[in-house]
């Protein structure tokens, strides 16, 4: 096995490659500690000596930071681990570690993120919302079911409606057929809409 490149990153640290291909990152102490310079050979017990010594430690102990920093998907964690130049088989170990102690959990970070916010937006915009941070979308389905009832759609309309400072009792057709249009763009139903819209009316 030859280093066939070493790449800096930053002024410390430096992304390695072996035999043509993308191996780990080292800081620069580390160079000097396994004898890594370009063109340099390195025997595969020094190689995996590195992997499970250096890059395995430091990328478990990288996603247990990251979630202590913030909840996050398995998705986003690993995102972020991409991001820090570790290899594939190294993040699937570190997901697997942090997942032995059940820091994450999809379904359970889907359901909190639509209990947090389903009084104030629509089921589209949570939806969207959680396709972006990479839940899968049956998934997503599956926990809005378990979570959603009719009327967690119109409390969030009325909410809504109170924010704006809509009153049923004064508002024109012109201010009705807008903020009937601005909850159809929300990703309310048009008949929660007009259901609650109709009981405000009734009751104003």
């Amino acid at each position: 096995m030859t280093v066939t490149k070493i790449e800096p990153v930053t002024k410390t640290r430096y992304r390695i490659y072996v035999d043509g291909q993308f191996a780990f990152i080292l800081y620069k102490g580390e160079l000097s500690r396994y004898l890594i310079a370009e063109d340099a050979e390195i025997t595969e017990e020094t190689y995996e000596t590195i992997r499970t010594e250096v890059i395995l430690k430091r990328v478990k102990l990288k996603a247990m930071h990251l979630l202590s920093d913030m909840d996050r998907t398995e998705g986003q964690l690993r995102t972020k681990l991409r991001q820090g130049g570790y290899t594939e088989d190294m993040i699937d170990a570190a997901v697997d570690y942090v997942k032995s102690f059940g820091y994450i959990d999809d379904e359970a970070y889907v359901k909190r993120f639509i209990a947090g916010r389903k009084d104030k937006k629509s089921r589209r915009e949570i939806y969207a919302a959680l396709c972006r941070k990479g839940i899968p979308k049956e998934q997503i389905e599956a926990a809005m079911e378990d979570c959603y009832e009719k009327e967690d759609s119109c409390g969030a309309i009325r909410k809504i409606l109170e924010k704006k400072k809509y009153d049923p009792a004064t508002a024109k057709d012109e201010e009705k057929r807008r903020i009937m249009g601005f909850l159809t763009r929300r990703g309310f139903s048009y008949d929660d809409i007009r259901q609650v819209i109709q009981v405000s009316e009734w009751n104003a």
